[in-house]
């Protein structure tokens, strides 16, 4: 996509890309919560569940962490939709 002065073909493209974020973001934090849970198990039945303790601590504070750039993209996706219908009043 060549760069264009508006970051959006229509309010659908913002709509779907809001929608997109938002479920990529979801996706993560559940991931995230997911090998948060698997190496709190692991650590408590002394155990390797394929992989150490820390390296499941580690894999969720990751996608914890990557969550954020869905997020705020999403955000700024809804901020230049309100003001697309801001403008348009």
């Amino acid at each position: 996509m060549a760069f264009e002065e508006k970051p959006f073909q229509n309010r659908e493209d913002v709509k779907h890309e809001i929608k997109l974020c938002s479920t990529v973001a979801t996706v993560f934090q559940l991931l995230s919560l997911l090998f948060a849970i698997v190496g709190i198990i692991g650590d408590a039945l002394n155990a390797t569940l394929s992989l150490e303790t820390l390296s499941w601590f580690l894999l969720a504070i990751i996608l914890g962490v990557s969550s954020i750039l869905p997020s705020m993209h999403a955000i700024t996706a809804k901020h230049l939709l309100y003001m697309d219908e801001n403008k348009k009043e």
